[in-house]
Protein backbone atom coordinates (compact mmCIF):
# COMPACT_ATOMS: atom_id res chain seq x y z
CA UNK A 1 0.00 0.00 0.00
CA UNK A 2 1.19 3.27 -1.16
CA UNK A 3 0.27 6.64 0.94
CA UNK A 4 0.41 9.28 -2.03
CA UNK A 5 -1.40 13.02 -2.52
CA UNK A 6 -3.55 12.84 -5.53
CA UNK A 7 -5.79 15.33 -6.57
CA UNK A 8 -9.46 14.27 -5.95
CA UNK A 9 -12.83 15.88 -7.48
CA UNK A 10 -15.94 14.76 -5.27
CA UNK A 11 -18.66 16.37 -7.20
CA UNK A 12 -20.15 17.21 -10.59
CA UNK A 13 -18.42 20.59 -11.77
CA UNK A 14 -16.58 20.96 -8.23
CA UNK A 15 -12.92 21.72 -7.81
CA UNK A 16 -9.81 19.18 -7.41
CA UNK A 17 -8.86 18.83 -4.16
CA UNK A 18 -5.27 17.24 -3.15
CA UNK A 19 -5.98 14.58 -0.38
CA UNK A 20 -3.86 12.17 1.22
CA UNK A 21 -4.82 8.51 -0.14
CA UNK A 22 -4.23 5.01 -0.50
CA UNK A 23 -3.40 3.25 -3.12
CA UNK A 24 -2.62 -0.76 -3.33
CA UNK A 25 0.07 -2.77 -4.50
CA UNK A 26 0.43 -3.74 -7.98
CA UNK A 27 -1.43 -7.33 -8.74
CA UNK A 28 0.19 -10.00 -10.96
CA UNK A 29 -0.37 -7.67 -14.64
CA UNK A 30 0.23 -4.27 -12.94
CA UNK A 31 2.74 -1.41 -12.75
CA UNK A 32 3.22 1.14 -10.13
CA UNK A 33 4.57 4.37 -11.69
CA UNK A 34 6.03 7.33 -9.93
CA UNK A 35 4.51 10.56 -12.06
CA UNK A 36 6.68 13.00 -12.77
CA UNK A 37 4.57 14.85 -15.06
CA UNK A 38 1.30 14.28 -16.25
CA UNK A 39 -1.12 16.86 -19.26
CA UNK A 40 -4.70 18.08 -18.37
CA UNK A 41 -6.47 16.79 -20.98
CA UNK A 42 -10.32 17.90 -21.99
CA UNK A 43 -11.22 14.43 -21.33
CA UNK A 44 -10.24 15.44 -17.19
CA UNK A 45 -12.94 18.52 -17.64
CA UNK A 46 -15.35 16.40 -19.33
CA UNK A 47 -15.63 13.64 -16.54
CA UNK A 48 -15.17 15.99 -13.84
CA UNK A 49 -18.47 18.02 -15.54
CA UNK A 50 -19.76 14.18 -15.67
CA UNK A 51 -20.43 14.99 -19.73
CA UNK A 52 -19.23 10.95 -18.92
CA UNK A 53 -20.96 9.58 -15.71
CA UNK A 54 -17.38 7.95 -14.18
CA UNK A 55 -18.65 7.67 -10.59
CA UNK A 56 -17.42 10.33 -8.26
CA UNK A 57 -15.47 11.11 -6.12
CA UNK A 58 -12.94 10.19 -8.19
CA UNK A 59 -8.86 10.32 -9.24
CA UNK A 60 -8.76 11.62 -12.90
CA UNK A 61 -5.75 11.85 -15.01
CA UNK A 62 -4.63 9.50 -17.90
CA UNK A 63 -1.97 11.46 -19.80
CA UNK A 64 1.21 10.27 -16.88
CA UNK A 65 4.07 9.97 -17.65
CA UNK A 66 7.10 8.71 -15.18
CA UNK A 67 9.20 6.12 -13.73
CA UNK A 68 8.76 2.72 -12.66
CA UNK A 69 8.85 1.88 -8.77
CA UNK A 70 7.28 -1.85 -8.87
CA UNK A 71 5.83 -4.67 -11.02
CA UNK A 72 3.68 -7.16 -10.58
CA UNK A 73 4.57 -10.92 -10.78
CA UNK A 74 3.75 -11.32 -13.63
CA UNK A 75 5.02 -8.38 -15.63
CA UNK A 76 7.90 -8.64 -18.35
CA UNK A 77 7.32 -5.73 -20.21
CA UNK A 78 8.83 -3.04 -18.09
CA UNK A 79 11.15 -3.70 -14.82
CA UNK A 80 11.72 -0.72 -11.97
CA UNK A 81 13.48 2.07 -13.15
CA UNK A 82 12.00 1.99 -16.25
CA UNK A 83 10.85 5.68 -18.33
CA UNK A 84 7.13 5.03 -19.66
CA UNK A 85 4.48 7.02 -21.07
CA UNK A 86 0.85 5.45 -19.84
CA UNK A 87 -1.67 5.43 -21.98
CA UNK A 88 -5.41 4.09 -22.60
CA UNK A 89 -6.88 0.68 -21.50
CA UNK A 90 -8.38 -1.69 -23.86
CA UNK A 91 -8.91 -5.66 -23.61
CA UNK A 92 -6.24 -7.40 -25.59
CA UNK A 93 -8.11 -10.54 -26.54
CA UNK A 94 -11.31 -9.04 -28.77
CA UNK A 95 -11.29 -9.19 -32.02
CA UNK A 96 -10.79 -5.39 -33.23
CA UNK A 97 -7.67 -5.85 -30.64
CA UNK A 98 -6.26 -8.33 -32.23
CA UNK A 99 -6.45 -6.31 -35.66
CA UNK A 100 -4.33 -3.63 -33.64
CA UNK A 101 -7.72 -1.21 -33.55
CA UNK A 102 -7.01 -0.43 -29.63
CA UNK A 103 -9.25 2.53 -29.36
CA UNK A 104 -12.29 0.68 -31.12
CA UNK A 105 -12.31 -2.14 -28.19
CA UNK A 106 -16.13 -3.04 -27.35
CA UNK A 107 -15.00 -3.09 -23.61
CA UNK A 108 -13.40 0.45 -24.08
CA UNK A 109 -15.55 2.32 -22.20
CA UNK A 110 -15.73 0.24 -19.23
CA UNK A 111 -11.43 -0.37 -19.01
CA UNK A 112 -11.16 3.59 -18.86
CA UNK A 113 -14.57 5.29 -17.65
CA UNK A 114 -15.59 3.16 -15.37
CA UNK A 115 -13.60 4.14 -12.30
CA UNK A 116 -12.65 1.10 -11.13
CA UNK A 117 -10.30 -2.54 -12.44
CA UNK A 118 -12.95 -4.87 -14.67
CA UNK A 119 -13.38 -6.55 -11.64
CA UNK A 120 -15.10 -3.56 -10.23
CA UNK A 121 -12.43 -3.21 -7.51
CA UNK A 122 -10.52 0.55 -7.25
CA UNK A 123 -7.16 0.19 -5.91
CA UNK A 124 -7.81 3.42 -4.31
CA UNK A 125 -9.49 4.62 -0.72
CA UNK A 126 -9.37 8.46 0.91
CA UNK A 127 -7.79 9.01 4.38
CA UNK A 128 -11.03 8.02 5.95
CA UNK A 129 -10.73 3.97 4.11
CA UNK A 130 -14.10 4.98 1.47
CA UNK A 131 -13.74 3.94 -1.93
CA UNK A 132 -11.81 6.03 -4.32
CA UNK A 133 -12.71 6.18 -8.41
CA UNK A 134 -9.75 5.08 -9.83
CA UNK A 135 -7.98 3.06 -12.50
CA UNK A 136 -9.14 6.32 -14.74
CA UNK A 137 -7.92 5.12 -18.06
CA UNK A 138 -6.35 2.13 -15.74
CA UNK A 139 -4.51 5.15 -14.59
CA UNK A 140 -5.93 8.03 -12.75
CA UNK A 141 -2.18 9.74 -12.81
CA UNK A 142 -3.14 13.45 -11.25
CA UNK A 143 -1.03 12.23 -8.08
CA UNK A 144 2.38 11.22 -6.84
CA UNK A 145 1.91 7.99 -8.07
CA UNK A 146 -0.45 6.00 -10.99
CA UNK A 147 -1.63 2.19 -10.82
CA UNK A 148 -1.18 0.86 -14.35
CA UNK A 149 -1.21 -2.24 -16.53
CA UNK A 150 1.14 -3.82 -18.27
CA UNK A 151 -0.93 -3.42 -21.28
CA UNK A 152 -1.11 0.17 -21.30
CA UNK A 153 2.66 0.91 -20.14
CA UNK A 154 4.93 2.37 -23.02
CA UNK A 155 8.80 2.59 -22.49
CA UNK A 156 10.09 5.55 -23.88
CA UNK A 157 13.98 6.56 -24.27
CA UNK A 158 15.51 7.49 -20.81
CA UNK A 159 17.47 10.82 -22.46
CA UNK A 160 14.01 12.38 -22.99
CA UNK A 161 12.48 14.66 -20.61
CA UNK A 162 9.88 12.21 -19.60
CA UNK A 163 7.20 14.97 -17.17
CA UNK A 164 6.52 16.42 -20.78
CA UNK A 165 6.21 13.13 -22.47
CA UNK A 166 2.76 12.24 -20.76
CA UNK A 167 0.57 14.36 -23.65
CA UNK A 168 1.90 11.17 -25.96
CA UNK A 169 -0.22 9.22 -24.27
CA UNK A 170 -3.49 10.90 -25.28
CA UNK A 171 -4.58 14.23 -26.27
CA UNK A 172 -1.25 14.43 -28.80
CA UNK A 173 -1.16 11.02 -29.98
CA UNK A 174 -4.91 11.29 -31.34
CA UNK A 175 -4.42 14.42 -33.04
CA UNK A 176 -1.26 13.60 -35.21
CA UNK A 177 -2.51 10.02 -35.10
CA UNK A 178 -5.69 11.08 -36.72
CA UNK A 179 -3.35 12.29 -39.46
CA UNK A 180 -0.79 10.15 -39.91
CA UNK A 181 -2.56 6.72 -38.94
CA UNK A 182 -6.32 7.53 -39.83
CA UNK A 183 -6.84 9.83 -42.87
CA UNK A 184 -3.03 9.00 -43.94
CA UNK A 185 -2.83 12.10 -46.78
CA UNK A 186 -0.23 12.12 -49.01
CA UNK A 187 2.51 14.63 -50.22
CA UNK A 188 0.89 17.40 -51.91
CA UNK A 189 -2.40 16.86 -50.25
CA UNK A 190 -4.75 19.65 -48.55
CA UNK A 191 -6.50 19.04 -45.38
CA UNK A 192 -8.29 21.62 -42.92
CA UNK A 193 -8.22 21.65 -39.31
CA UNK A 194 -11.06 23.06 -37.49
CA UNK A 195 -10.06 23.67 -33.61
CA UNK A 196 -6.38 25.01 -33.21
CA UNK A 197 -6.18 23.57 -29.20
CA UNK A 198 -3.19 21.06 -28.18
CA UNK A 199 -4.89 18.23 -30.37
CA UNK A 200 -5.62 20.37 -33.32
CA UNK A 201 -2.12 21.73 -33.43
CA UNK A 202 -0.62 18.51 -32.95
CA UNK A 203 -2.52 17.07 -36.20
CA UNK A 204 -1.48 19.99 -38.23
CA UNK A 205 2.44 19.43 -37.07
CA UNK A 206 1.35 15.71 -38.19
CA UNK A 207 0.15 16.92 -41.69
CA UNK A 208 3.57 19.05 -42.48
CA UNK A 209 5.43 15.96 -41.03
CA UNK A 210 3.47 13.83 -43.73
CA UNK A 211 3.84 16.11 -46.49
CA UNK A 212 0.49 17.87 -46.85
CA UNK A 213 1.18 21.19 -48.85
CA UNK A 214 -2.12 23.07 -48.26
CA UNK A 215 -2.54 23.05 -44.19
CA UNK A 216 -5.58 25.22 -43.06
CA UNK A 217 -6.40 25.97 -39.61
CA UNK A 218 -9.09 27.67 -38.56
CA UNK A 219 -9.98 28.64 -35.22
CA UNK A 220 -11.39 31.90 -33.15
CA UNK A 221 -7.99 32.53 -31.25
CA UNK A 222 -6.08 34.65 -33.35
CA UNK A 223 -2.90 33.20 -30.81
CA UNK A 224 -3.46 29.92 -31.62
CA UNK A 225 -3.81 30.65 -35.82
CA UNK A 226 -0.42 32.55 -35.19
CA UNK A 227 1.12 29.50 -33.68
CA UNK A 228 -0.71 27.51 -36.26
CA UNK A 229 1.23 29.03 -38.65
CA UNK A 230 4.70 28.75 -36.89
CA UNK A 231 4.16 25.20 -36.67
CA UNK A 232 3.32 24.29 -40.00
CA UNK A 233 -0.41 25.98 -41.42
CA UNK A 234 0.09 27.49 -44.47
CA UNK A 235 -3.43 29.41 -44.27
CA UNK A 236 -5.11 30.52 -41.31
CA UNK A 237 -9.10 31.14 -41.14
CA UNK A 238 -10.97 33.00 -37.87
CA UNK A 239 -13.85 31.22 -37.65
CA UNK A 240 -15.59 33.92 -37.12
CA UNK A 241 -15.60 34.14 -41.07
CA UNK A 242 -17.13 31.81 -43.31
CA UNK A 243 -14.74 29.25 -42.99
CA UNK A 244 -16.56 26.75 -45.76
CA UNK A 245 -16.57 29.47 -48.76
CA UNK A 246 -12.63 30.84 -47.29
CA UNK A 247 -12.06 27.06 -47.67
CA UNK A 248 -13.32 26.50 -51.44
CA UNK A 249 -11.55 30.30 -52.11
CA UNK A 250 -8.03 29.20 -51.14
CA UNK A 251 -8.53 25.42 -52.85
CA UNK A 252 -10.45 26.29 -55.47
CA UNK A 253 -13.14 22.76 -54.82
CA UNK A 254 -12.31 22.31 -50.86
CA UNK A 255 -10.03 20.46 -49.50
CA UNK A 256 -9.23 16.78 -49.55
CA UNK A 257 -9.13 15.94 -45.38
CA UNK A 258 -10.68 17.56 -42.89
CA UNK A 259 -10.48 17.32 -39.04
CA UNK A 260 -12.72 18.29 -36.64
CA UNK A 261 -11.28 19.03 -33.05
CA UNK A 262 -13.66 20.94 -31.55
CA UNK A 263 -17.39 18.19 -30.42
CA UNK A 264 -19.37 21.27 -31.74
CA UNK A 265 -22.15 19.95 -34.58
CA UNK A 266 -22.46 23.10 -36.29
CA UNK A 267 -18.16 22.76 -36.53
CA UNK A 268 -18.32 19.67 -37.34
CA UNK A 269 -21.12 20.42 -40.40
CA UNK A 270 -18.24 23.18 -41.51
CA UNK A 271 -15.91 20.61 -42.00
CA UNK A 272 -18.18 18.23 -44.11
CA UNK A 273 -19.33 20.60 -46.20
CA UNK A 274 -15.30 22.20 -46.80
CA UNK A 275 -14.37 18.78 -48.77
CA UNK A 276 -14.02 18.47 -51.94
CA UNK A 277 -15.95 15.50 -53.70
CA UNK A 278 -14.44 12.20 -52.09
CA UNK A 279 -13.07 14.07 -49.65
CA UNK A 280 -13.09 12.37 -45.76
CA UNK A 281 -13.62 13.94 -42.63
CA UNK A 282 -12.52 12.90 -39.50
CA UNK A 283 -13.85 13.59 -35.83
CA UNK A 284 -11.99 13.80 -33.05
CA UNK A 285 -13.89 16.34 -30.82
CA UNK A 286 -15.65 14.82 -27.72
CA UNK A 287 -19.22 15.89 -26.79
CA UNK A 288 -21.97 15.09 -24.51
CA UNK A 289 -23.42 11.69 -25.09
CA UNK A 290 -26.48 12.14 -27.18
CA UNK A 291 -25.38 14.92 -29.27
CA UNK A 292 -26.61 14.96 -32.82
CA UNK A 293 -25.59 16.49 -35.98
CA UNK A 294 -27.27 17.41 -39.19
CA UNK A 295 -25.61 16.71 -42.24
CA UNK A 296 -26.76 17.21 -46.07
CA UNK A 297 -27.31 13.81 -47.54
CA UNK A 298 -26.97 14.69 -50.94
CA UNK A 299 -23.13 16.42 -49.66
CA UNK A 300 -22.47 12.71 -48.52
CA UNK A 301 -23.93 11.07 -51.72
CA UNK A 302 -21.27 12.42 -53.96
CA UNK A 303 -18.45 10.63 -52.49
CA UNK A 304 -17.34 12.30 -49.63
CA UNK A 305 -16.84 9.67 -45.88
CA UNK A 306 -17.33 10.94 -42.31
CA UNK A 307 -15.52 9.20 -39.58
CA UNK A 308 -14.79 8.78 -36.01
CA UNK A 309 -11.54 8.37 -34.99
CA UNK A 310 -10.65 7.31 -31.22
CA UNK A 311 -6.68 7.82 -29.99
CA UNK A 312 -5.10 8.72 -33.62
CA UNK A 313 -5.82 4.54 -34.65
CA UNK A 314 -2.37 4.29 -32.85
CA UNK A 315 -0.83 1.33 -31.95
CA UNK A 316 0.80 3.22 -28.84
CA UNK A 317 3.85 1.02 -27.91
CA UNK A 318 4.96 1.33 -31.77
CA UNK A 319 3.43 5.15 -32.41
CA UNK A 320 4.27 6.65 -29.37
CA UNK A 321 8.16 6.34 -29.84
CA UNK A 322 7.83 7.19 -33.13
CA UNK A 323 6.77 10.87 -31.95
CA UNK A 324 9.37 10.90 -29.52
CA UNK A 325 11.81 10.36 -32.27
CA UNK A 326 10.16 12.98 -34.31
CA UNK A 327 10.37 15.54 -31.37
CA UNK A 328 13.86 14.45 -30.92
CA UNK A 329 14.80 15.28 -34.61
CA UNK A 330 12.80 18.65 -33.84
CA UNK A 331 10.20 17.18 -36.76
CA UNK A 332 7.05 17.88 -34.09
CA UNK A 333 7.85 20.05 -31.28
CA UNK A 334 4.98 19.28 -28.92
CA UNK A 335 6.69 20.95 -26.44
CA UNK A 336 5.64 24.42 -27.47
CA UNK A 337 2.38 23.56 -26.66
CA UNK A 338 3.06 22.96 -23.09
CA UNK A 339 3.02 25.17 -19.28
CA UNK A 340 3.91 23.53 -16.46
CA UNK A 341 2.27 23.57 -13.23
CA UNK A 342 2.88 21.99 -9.99
CA UNK A 343 -0.21 19.04 -9.07
CA UNK A 344 -1.02 21.75 -6.04
CA UNK A 345 -2.20 24.33 -8.68
CA UNK A 346 -4.53 21.75 -10.88
CA UNK A 347 -7.71 23.99 -10.32
CA UNK A 348 -5.74 26.74 -11.69
CA UNK A 349 -4.05 24.51 -14.80
CA UNK A 350 -8.38 23.63 -15.23
CA UNK A 351 -9.35 26.87 -15.36
CA UNK A 352 -6.48 28.14 -17.83
CA UNK A 353 -6.90 24.98 -20.26
CA UNK A 354 -10.68 26.25 -20.41
CA UNK A 355 -9.97 29.96 -21.27
CA UNK A 356 -7.68 29.11 -23.88
CA UNK A 357 -5.01 30.43 -22.08
CA UNK A 358 -2.90 27.42 -22.09
CA UNK A 359 -2.65 24.88 -24.69
CA UNK A 360 -1.88 21.83 -22.56
CA UNK A 361 -1.27 22.00 -19.01
CA UNK A 362 1.34 19.79 -17.36
CA UNK A 363 0.63 18.90 -14.01
CA UNK A 364 4.23 18.22 -12.28
CA UNK A 365 4.05 16.21 -8.06
CA UNK A 366 5.79 18.25 -5.66
CA UNK A 367 8.98 16.72 -5.50
CA UNK A 368 9.27 14.86 -8.68
CA UNK A 369 12.24 14.46 -10.23
CA UNK A 370 13.95 12.13 -12.57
Amino acid sequence: MVTMKAAVVREQGGSFAIEQIQLEAPRDNEVLVRILGVGMCHTDLVVRDQYFPTPLPAVLGHEGAGVVEQVGAGVTKVKPGDHVVLRYASCGVCANCQKGLYGYCPDLYGRNFSGGRPDGSSPCCDAHGQRVSAYFFAQSSFGEYALATERNVVKIPDDVPVEIMGPLGCGIQTGAGAVINALKPGAGTSIAIFGAGSVGLAAVMAAKVVGCTTIIAVDLNEGRLALARELGATHAINGREDAVAAIQAITGEGVQYSLECTGLPKVLRQAVDSLRLTGVCGIIGVAPLGTEVSLDINGLLFGRTVRGIIEGDSVPDVFIPQLVDLWKQGRFPFDRLIRKYPLSQIDAAAHASESGEVLKAVLIPEGAGA
